[in-house]
């Protein structure tokens, strides 16, 4: 495999796989049950707060998808690297999980449905989370009270609610099909970010994340459901057939 860009690691499980050239192509086998990623990023061996990436900065980058409407999720570009406990692969620090913040190109198909600032169901957005910043020994209880309360029809809505509070989130559905090549551009400030693609502007997330970040991209089989209309679920889906995400011209600038 030839080298990664910028100093990012491979990270293959359960048959997904990492190809390095002049493009970045990570990809999913047919016929996977279990989970299953290929992944690169730049967090591996780094604590949260040693992660690589501030604002102001510009992320560019140039990718396409097969098939065009794959299983699973996929994305690139910056997060915290929230629920890393105990992996420590590849040179990984063994990290607590940790609110999570985002700031990404991001798809899910059916059934994920993470409508965290009104855009509900599948698809493929623009996006931009910031999480209050609670150490770990607070988020974990928390989360799991979550997890219970949201199988609670009675009391599900008004306190998963009240825990969202904290939660600025922004996002805006992107019609580029993912299939055909489109580029891509995020501009990281400390007071907005701002995504564009093929030179048009899609989102201004009004309250970024502040970092430090890492750069991911990803492409697996998972779902997620945490919508407040129902309890929060997690999974995978069989791949029916293999998918994959190049990358080309990746750059990040620091401004």
């Amino acid at each position: 495999m030839t080298r990664l860009p910028m100093g990012l690691r491979p990270l293959e499980l359960g048959g997904g796989h990492v190809v390095a050239g002049d493009r970045v192509r990570l990809e999913l086998p047919a016929g996977r049950q279990s989970y299953a990623d290929a992944q690169v990023d730049d967090t591996a061996g780094r604590d949260r707060s040693q992660l690589r990436w501030r604002p102001p900065l510009i992320l560019e980058l140039q990718a396409r998808v097969s098939p065009a409407t794959p299983t699973g999720t996929l994305g690139f570009g910056f997060w915290n690297d929230p629920f890393a406990l105990g992996l420590g692969a590849e040179g990984g620090s063994r990290r607590l999980p940790a609110p999570p913040q985002a700031l990404w190109f991001f798809y899910g198909s059916a059934p994920n449905d993470l409508s965290l600032a009104g855009m509900a169901g599948p698809g493929w957005r623009a996006a931009s989370l910031r999480s209050p910043a609670w150490p770990s020994f607070v988020f974990l209880p928390a989360a799991a009270a979550a997890w219970l309360v949201s199988w609670m029809p009675v009391v599900r809505q008004p306190l998963l609610a009240l825990g969202a509070r904290g939660l600025a989130a922004a996002e805006a559905p992107l019609t580029s099909g993912l299939d055909s090549w489109h580029s891509y551009r995020l501009q990281w400030c400390t007071d907005r970010a701002d995504f564009w693609v093929d030179q048009t502007h899609v989102l201004t997330a009004p309250t970024p994340p502040a970092g430090p970040l890492g750069f991911v991209a990803w492409i697996d089989n998972q779902y997620a459901v945490v919508t407040g209309r129902g309890p929060i679920r997690f999974g995978v889906m069989e791949t029916g057939a293999p998918q994959s995400l190049e990358l080309e011209g990746l750059s990040i600038r620091q401004l």
